[in-house]
């Protein structure tokens, strides 16, 4: 039967999918062009597999979507489930990342996010000029009154915003992922390493050599070290990247997923109030941090949501300063 046939192409699609999300087909070379923007929709397939496998009359082929489901669930599933947190016994400290798409998201918006949130970091992409202004202008400076910014002469860039002294530091990394880095020094007596994240996105879909620039931009990024350190901003990646978990592998936290809240997408293909689709911006924190919560938020005129997690980080004596009298 025709209709049989086609029952059993789904099944072997949606089986050829699970195959290829958990054997990371996204790390082969030859492969990766067109795997990585594929597996990018991971989550929207697994619920399609369900869907599937309960309306597909065929008993085989409905056995087989399920047996897919069931694997694309074990791996996307986990991110919809609070993990244990370590016994951070630090200060609590606040962020929040927003993507301006070049300068055109409500800046007002932002402000009243960072004074609604109570942020004590703000990671600013695709900031412009006039987007900086229009943030002096809403009052951001009398929330968060230190500033490190990428030096981009023209167009947009990077910027963090903090409510406690910023030291500005050398980029994170030899290409243009952490686009502007710095050094928080806490009330406390810690300090931070932070680095605001745009990796270049993997675009034009299909390039060989557009999926290449992504992945080097990601693999130079800073692992952790002895101060705590946090990586912010649009990694244009999910965790159904290879890539990516290969990130969180060098000693990092993934905050979303950590508060049960990794499958809330951040980014859609217009501005607006259409539903979002991926989540590619995220709050990076190395594992000794406790992520106390995360939430997104719709920014009006961007195409990204803004994220925020609000983080506990590790007591005092599980940092060692190099400024201490003790290392030097």
């Amino acid at each position: 039967m025709p209709s049989r046939r086609v029952e059993w192409v789904v099944a072997g699609a949606l089986a050829g999918w699970a195959a290829a999300r958990l054997a990371g087909a996204d790390r082969l070379r030859f492969a990766e062009a067109w795997a990585v923007p594929v597996l990018s929709f991971t989550p929207q397939v697994t619920a399609g597999a369900w869907v599937s496998a309960l309306l597909l009359r065929g008993a085989g082929p409905a056995a087989a979507t399920a047996v897919a489901g069931a694997a694309l669930t074990a791996a996307v599933g986990p991110r919809a489930v609070p993990s244990r947190q370590p016994p951070a016994a630090g200060p609590v400290l606040r962020v929040l990342t927003a993507n301006l798409l070049a300068g055109r998201a409500g800046t007002e918006v932002v402000a009243e996010l960072v004074c609604r949130k109570r942020a004590d970091v703000l990671f600013v992409q695709e900031l412009t000029g006039d987007a900086a202004a229009g943030l002096a202008r809403a009052g951001l400076g009398d929330l968060l009154p230190y500033r490190a910014a990428q030096p981009v002469p023209h167009g947009a860039g990077g910027s963090i915003y903090a409510r406690y002294p910023l030291r500005g530091g050398p980029p994170a990394a030899p290409v243009p992922a952490a686009r502007c880095t710095a050094r928080l020094d806490l009330p406390s007596g810690q300090f931070v390493q932070l680095a605001c994240v745009h990796a270049a996105p993997p675009k034009p879909p299909w390039s060989p050599g557009a999926t290449a620039r992504w992945r080097s931009q990601l693999s130079a990024l800073p692992a952790p070290d002895d101060s705590p350190r946090i990586l912010a901003g649009d990694f244009n990646a999910t965790l159904d990247h290879a890539q990516f978990r290969r990130l969180l592998r060098r000693g990092y936290a993934d905050a979303a997923s950590q508060a049960g809240h990794g499958l809330s997408p951040t980014w859609g293909p217009q501005p607006g109030r259409r539903p979002a689709l991926l989540a590619i911006d995220h709050v990076l924190t190395d594992r000794r941090c406790a992520v106390l919560a995360t939430s997104a938020h719709r920014l009006t005129g961007s195409d990204h949501r803004a994220l925020y997690a609000e983080l506990r980080l590790p007591a005092p004596h599980t940092q060692r300063d190099q400024a201490s009298p003790a290392a030097q």
